[in-house]
């Protein structure tokens, strides 16, 4: 597996990686690191890899978009000092022009999502050990959807920045698009957007893949 031992792993984002978390900090007793995929996250490396005291910390807020991780990325990630950074975000960034197209100025359009998202990784990456970006999704087949379409631009961004500075990619849209051939996109999030159990599962196991997680 990619991430040394005794390593801290760092998972930021909107409510997909929230889950109810903790606060200030989403690490410690009785579900502090949420419901959702970080959760099973820390499971499975504690189940799997006892051995390797692997610390997990969840510091999604739900309806987070790029923009406000820059605004709080110093204390909740720079701060906090981890050796591996998980990083999910721009569902909020496209679905705020879809659910709330009046309001312009929460929209986050890509040029300032590409610039902001780089700033970030920029000032980041030489102090980790290791990065995985993971793109954002829609639980939809269809390409033509407006939205889909547009997240599917975002998602690009993700897989070029992850290219440009020795990141893992973590495609989570094709890895929907993979289970959708068989279950129905009402069956995986009823919004298409905040997965069921089996999405975060999805999630958690795609994240886990790519840094060599041997199942």
């Amino acid at each position: 597996m990619k991430i040394a031992r005794n390593s801290k792993l760092v998972l930021i984002g909107d409510s997909i990686t929230d889950g109810e978390r903790a606060r200030p900090v989403g690490e410690g007793l009785f579900g502090a690191t949420g419901k959702i995929y970080p959760s099973k996250v820390q499971g499975l490396l504690g189940a799997v890899y006892p051995e390797q005291k692997i610390r997990v910390v969840n510091m999604g807020i739900s309806g987070n978009t790029v923009r406000d991780l820059k605004g709080r990325w110093q204390a909740d990630v720079l701060d906090l000092h981890p050796d591996w950074l998980g990083i999910l975000i721009g569902i909020n960034d496209v679905w705020r022009q879809f659910d709330l197209p009046l309001q312009v100025e929460t929209h986050v359009k890509l040029p300032e999502y590409r610039e902001t998202l780089e700033e970030l990784i920029k000032k980041t990456r030489p102090k980790l050990q290791g990065l995985v970006l993971m793109s954002p999704f829609f639980i939809e087949l269809n390409k033509q959807d407006p939205m889909r379409r547009m997240m599917d631009e975002y998602g690009a961004v993700v897989k070029e920045l992850a290219a440009s500075y020795d990141a893992l990619f973590v495609d989570l849209q094709a890895e929907f698009d993979r289970i959708l051939q068989h279950t129905y996109s009402a069956d995986l999030a009823w919004d298409r957007v905040h997965p069921s159990v089996v999405g975060e599962t999805l999630i958690a196991r795609a994240f886990l893949k790519a840094l060599d997680f041997q199942f």
